[in-house]
């Protein structure tokens, strides 16, 4: 069963990775690239990493794609604006696709694929062993860097503030 829907999140996420390049519509290519987001991160379920698969969900399928979708209403896209590209550039985008399709050709031809072991262990991916990793082996690096964005904080606040010179008085008597 799990192999099935393995298959079955694939297909789909192949397919809308597609859908992505070649849709006509940009907001179609962004709906199209979420689908391919939430149907990976249903592969990271099967792989038991539920913490990496909500992360993507969140951040991924939520913050990012709400920007690409603000930049695209905010863009100006129609076909009239769109210069026409010379039979050079496709040809060279031809060529560069190709060159990179042989490389990547040549990378994987002696690559050994594992077998699928049937012994799947349990507590692999899980939020508790997350956090116990997290505080007993990196207890102090994880505290240097919340003493480091602490500190990024307090500079924000000292760059976004006046100069005590700049303040007026109208602004003053507000307080």
């Amino acid at each position: 069963m799990i192999e099935i829907l393995f298959y079955v999140l694939s297909f789909v996420s192949i397919v809308t990775g597609l859908m992505v390049v070649f849709a006509k519509s940009p907001i179609h290519s962004v709906l199209s690239l979420i689908v391919t987001f939430f149907a990976i991160a249903g592969q990271y379920i099967l792989l038991n990493a539920q913490f990496l698969a909500i992360v993507h969900i969140i951040v991924y399928a939520g913050a990012i794609m709400v920007l690409f979708l603000f930049v695209l209403m905010l863009l100006n896209l129609n076909k009239e604006a769109e210069p026409n590209k010379d039979i050079a550039m496709k040809l060279a985008g031809v060529i560069s696709a190709s060159l990179l399709m042989v490389t990547l050709t040549g990378a994987l031809h002696g690559s050994v694929v594992p077998e699928a072991t049937l012994a799947v262990n349990t507590s692999n991916g899980l939020v508790k062993n997350l956090g116990q990793v997290l505080f007993k082996d990196f207890v102090v690096p994880f505290e240097i860097s919340s003493l480091l964005f602490l500190a990024a904080m307090a500079g924000a606040v000292l760059l976004g503030k006046k100069h005590p010179s700049q303040i007026t008085d109208s602004e003053i008597q507000k307080i």
